[in-house]
């Protein structure tokens, strides 16, 4: 598996804690050039330290998904220390603000679509031309089974991952045809630091499910790993969940 993904360089956001950290151990242990990215720098430069010292290629670097122009300056650098960027994971997401429509905090919801889903176009945006010229390129979109059904005190996240659920449509459309893959994939109820939030909140019945019934991160890892491979090429442009079964299979997590 060290080999698996060798020459092959991710972006990968959100990378600092949770998903996006055990993704990326796991993509560095399959040979690819990682450029890790979070708000918080010092913990993403921990991760990519970890998988340095394993023996993997991973660079790290503070950025705001928010904000074109922080992106862009992610992109130079990725291409300037690693070369042309061919996978992007839209991992990074916030589950703020928990809360009822009517009392809800505009500002903060309006941030949590900032990040979610135009977070995520703004990566798009800037990995796309490079990945057109290549004729190829990969972007997975780190969705949610909130995209597909409401959940009370979950109104933005649900809207902005229902939006994410529809670019990923958008990218299939516009570039399917041009060497483009693009997938949609939910990972399911992993225990990971949103979670501990969630179950504070006490809203919806996502705040009831026992730790104990909560995937590890490890199982969306391999998954995302998966999903860069050629393997997956039947399923770009879908969008699923890790509880898919026959996805399951092919993992060989069933």
């Amino acid at each position: 598996m060290a080999d698996l993904l060798t020459g092959r360089v991710v972006i990968l956001t959100g990378a600092s804690r949770g998903i996006g950290a055990a993704a990326a151990l796991a993509l560095g242990r399959s040979g690819a050039s990682l450029m890790l990215t979070a708000r918080d720098e010092a913990q993403v430069g921990a991760v990519a330290e970890v998988i340095r010292r394993a023996g993997g290629k991973a660079e790290a670097m503070a950025s705001d998904v928010s904000d074109y122009a922080s992106v862009e300056r992610l992109l130079a650098e990725t291409t300037k220390r690693l070369g042309p960027v061919d996978t992007l994971i839209n991992n990074a997401g916030v589950i703020e603000p928990i809360a009822d429509l009517a009392t809800s905090d505009p500002a903060a919801w309006a941030r949590n679509i900032d990040i979610n889903l135009t977070g995520a176009y703004h990566g798009i945006r800037a990995v796309l031309p490079g990945m057109l010229k290549a004729g190829k390129g990969t972007i997975i979109n780190v969705s949610s089974g909130a995209a597909h059904r409401p959940l009370e005190g979950w109104s933005a996240y649900c809207t902005g991952k229902a939006g994410l659920a529809m670019l990923t449509r958008a990218i299939t459309l516009e570039y399917g045809g041009k060497g483009i893959r693009a997938f949609g994939f939910a990972p399911g109820t992993i225990d990971t630091d949103m979670q501990v939030k969630i179950r504070a909140s006490g809203v919806n019945v996502i705040s009831k499910i026992p730790r104990e019934q909560l995937g590890p991160v490890a199982h969306p890892a391999i998954a995302l790993v998966y999903l860069c491979t050629d393997r997956a090429d039947d399923m770009a442009g879908t969008e699923f969940s890790l509880r898919d079964e026959p996805f399951r299979r092919r993992l060989g997590l069933s």
